[in-house]
């Protein structure tokens, strides 16, 4: 423990002021993954409105005996039983009490520390009755890297993240040694946890158990590094079919911007424009400009669907994300426990921003479009690999020109036909599929918003897997398509110029030097598939990783 002690990290260089508001995806992904660091505003409006939202819950049950559920009521079904104001803060403790009770495996470090940021947001809104004191230690918490153990299983998103956040409300106001936390790769207890910070256990008042543990906090937290995931994913896609576009000459005249302004959607116009910019310059495909003699040798005039729609296709996928984002951004930046207080009026609104529907329909909108990317390559790799459809390309995209042991990438194409149908799986809707009957009846609507973002972590892991895949195709079927029109592997000649720096990247990445005499993969045994796999992987979870970079630039 004294070793721990000492690495606690008091002065924290802080990155971001919270507000209550103004809080982007983008913030969030930063705070959670790559450990920046925050500070509540010293605001002395906001900070007042804490304060009073405070006063108005103990000036209620002092001096006005008002009713209030949660505060001077029992809870959901048994909110008709009064609580005595001498058990009243008992109340708060037992409600953490009575949610300790989650399953399943542990949710990835970010993801909680998310969930933490956006409690911690949510309450500075001044609407929910709690002290400054105790968001502060949330957010004291989050800067030391103290993160309690949350697990999959739990919420149904009705009354919020009950069980999750209970789990968070318990470390930071160390409950009992039984609260877990992670912290310098190590697992300690709430109690320790408040030994290296030099604090003491603290006990809840009136309504601040309530306002910890009922909101959309934690669902909302993963939906945020999904869906940056998602929009990164999205963008590395783009360059893949760029890859595969140029491999398979295809040709730039569907992304014309005459045929967008006919039909003008926002996101079909977009990937059109990006698609004219990745292809830019490239010797592999055929421009509107060019001889027409070139489609006629015995090649369809004009390229299959999956090519020549894929404006259309992936704009849908594009505008989709873009609503996702929005939606999130609101909800990250919302007030949404209850009962919420208007200081103002000096009344408190027994309501619903607890519900979690906004982030249900989200996150299985996040993994069909997901499952629809991964579906749009998985076609295109089926293309480049059969020489039927690849406009000569070789069987399976095999390098080695010498001998007769020919495999290519068949066993690659298989790993990626196992990934697929479970990303269309996972690509199914959730949120529809609740429980009607839950504690007692009350929260007979939930949103299933959890499970819907607990799933998404599990698409956007897989399709990052899958990405790997399909950028070791991209980078092979260049590389043989550069041979079959100049004789060499050495793809930079014909490349169009925006996606060279990927295409180096890739080499550099599986520590593979770019060669005029062998394809990426020449012969199976002479480098193992799955260890490419991996480093690729490694690279997309990397945060800065080389791939990001050279999209990013």
């Amino acid at each position: 423990m004294d070793a721990l002690i000492e690495l606690a990290n008091e002065d924290c260089k802080v990155s971001f002021e919270l507000t209550g508001d103004g809080l982007s995806l983008e913030n969030i992904y930063s705070i959670a993954c790559e450990n920046q660091r925050v500070k509540l505003t010293n605001d002395a409006v906001i900070l007042q409105k804490i304060k009073e939202s405070q006063e108005y819950i103990e000036n209620a049950i002092i001096g006005n005996n008002k009713i209030i559920y949660g505060v001077t009521t029992n809870y959901g079904g048994m909110a008709n039983f009064e609580v005595s104001p001498a058990e009243q803060e008992l109340l708060q403790e037992n409600l953490i009490w009575g949610h300790k009770c989650q399953l399943g495996e542990p949710l990835p470090i970010a993801m909680i520390r998310a969930g933490m940021l956006l409690r911690a947001n949510s309450l500075i809104k001044g609407v929910s009755g709690i002290r400054q004191e105790v968001i502060e230690r949330i957010i004291r918490f989050l800067n030391n890297d103290m993160t309690p153990v949350i697990k999959e299983y739990g919420s149904i998103g009705a009354s919020g993240d009950l069980i999750p956040l209970s789990y968070i409300a318990g470390a930071i106001i160390g409950l009992d040694t039984s609260f877990k936390l992670y912290y310098q790769n190590n697992i300690i207890n709430a109690l320790e946890a408040l030994k290296i910070l030099k604090l003491f256990p603290i006990k809840l008042r009136p309504k601040e158990g309530l306002a910890l543990i009922n909101g959309t906090s934690m669902m909302t937290g993963i939906a945020s590094i999904c869906a940056v995931k998602a929009k990164r994913q999205f963008k590395l896609t783009q360059y893949i079919h760029a890859f595969f576009i140029q491999a398979l000459n295809g040709s730039s005249e569907p992304f014309h911007p005459f045929v967008h302004q006919q039909k003008p959607h926002s996101g079909q116009m977009d990937v059109a424009k990006k698609m004219l910019e990745l292809l830019q310059g490239s010797k592999f495909i055929i421009n509107t400009t060019d001889d027409l003699s070139r489609k006629y040798n015995n090649k369809l005039i004009q390229d299959r669907y999956s090519l020549r729609c894929l404006p259309q296709y992936m704009g849908v996928v594009q505008e989709g994300l873009e609503i996702i984002e929005n939606k999130i951004t609101i909800e990250a930046n919302s007030a949404n426990d209850n009962p919420l207080i208007d200081t103002i009026q000096q009344i408190s609104y027994h309501q619903g921003n607890f519900y979690g529907g906004y982030i249900a329909d989200t996150m299985d909108n996040l993994r069909h479009y997901l499952a629809l990317l991964a579906k749009h390559i998985d076609v295109q790799i089926s293309l480049l690999v059969t020489p039927e459809f690849s406009n000569g390309l070789s069987a399976s995209l095999y390098g080695n020109k010498e001998g007769t042991i020919r495999h290519g990438l068949k066993g690659l194409q298989i790993c990626g036909n196992s990934i697929v149908p479970v990303l269309l799986f996972l690509g199914n809707h959730i949120a529809h599929l609740y429980m009607t009957h839950a504690e007692q009846h009350n929260q007979n609507i939930n949103s299933q918003g959890f499970a819907s973002a607990n799933l998404a972590i599990k698409s956007v892991d897989l399709f990052e897997k899958y990405l790997a895949i399909a950028l070791i195709f991209a980078v092979q079927a260049i590389s043989i398509r550069c041979y079959e029109e100049f004789q060499h592997f050495d793809a930079r000649i014909g490349l169009s110029k925006k996606l060279i720096p990927l295409y180096e990247t890739i080499y550099a990445i599986v520590g593979k030097e770019i060669s005029r005499d062998t394809a990426f993969i020449n012969q199976n045994h002479e480098q193992s598939m799955d260890d490419d796999l991996e480093k690729i992987i490694s690279d997309l979870k990397t945060n800065d990783g080389k791939i990001w970079n050279v999209l990013m630039a």
